[in-house]
């Protein structure tokens, strides 16, 4: 059995007894050698209904992401910090809306988390936005409006390359000049290592 599998099933077995148990989760998918990891914060609706990370809008964000570095979803690895869609009631409609990973999930899901990279053993790893930037860094304080574009050295010989998320540019118009800045970037230093 896969490394990847096996990490699965142990998620899956520990998953059970939390409170957050019933949740559908959504692993991490892509290439098992990979040079390039991205990490993003966690599912959304439309992750969550199709069992994978970066569908729907977010697949859209991605499709575009790749293609301005040149390379195809298959060719990367695609996961997320938490594995699970992070939910509320919405107050005007009663239904589930998504909403920022509490602390309690981040705690549980970030072992997972670093024994995956360990399995992908990316050279680089993309992180889109803060939750996955703290969490990879292990640093609570850094903010990836200090950070963001620049490639920062990891242990093992990988290293970190903090972006915004690409939903920030939707909500935050101004991003998009940095973002597509951020994003050539990225592919200059990919290209170099």
């Amino acid at each position: 059995m896969n490394r990847q599998l096996e990490l699965q099933k142990k998620i899956i077995e520990k998953f059970k007894s939390t409170a957050f148990g019933e949740k559908r989760l959504v692993f991490g998918e892509g290439a098992e050698a990979s040079t390039l990891m991205m990490i993003g914060e966690a599912p959304g609706g439309d992750e969550e209904k199709q069992g994978r990370p970066f569908v729907g809008k977010a697949g859209k964000n991605l499709s575009s992401f790749l293609e301005v570095l040149g390379l195809k979803r298959e060719e990367i690895y695609i996961s997320n910090v938490v594995k699970l869609r992070p939910t509320k009631e919405s107050p005007k409609t009663g239904k589930a809306v998504n909403r920022p990973p509490s602390g309690e999930e981040i705690a549980f899901f970030l072992p997972f988390l670093k024994e995956e990279i360990h399995i992908i053993s990316p050279k680089v790893i993309v992180t889109l936005g803060n939750v996955p930037l703290k969490a990879v860094s292990g640093e609570k304080s850094i903010t990836i409006g200090d950070v963001h574009g620049r490639a920062y050295p990891l242990m093992d010989g990988m290293a970190l390359f903090p972006l915004y998320h690409p939903a920030a540019v939707i909500y935050n118009r101004d991003l998009s000049q940095t973002y597509q800045e951020d994003l050539q970037g990225l592919k200059k230093f990919l290209l170099e290592r």
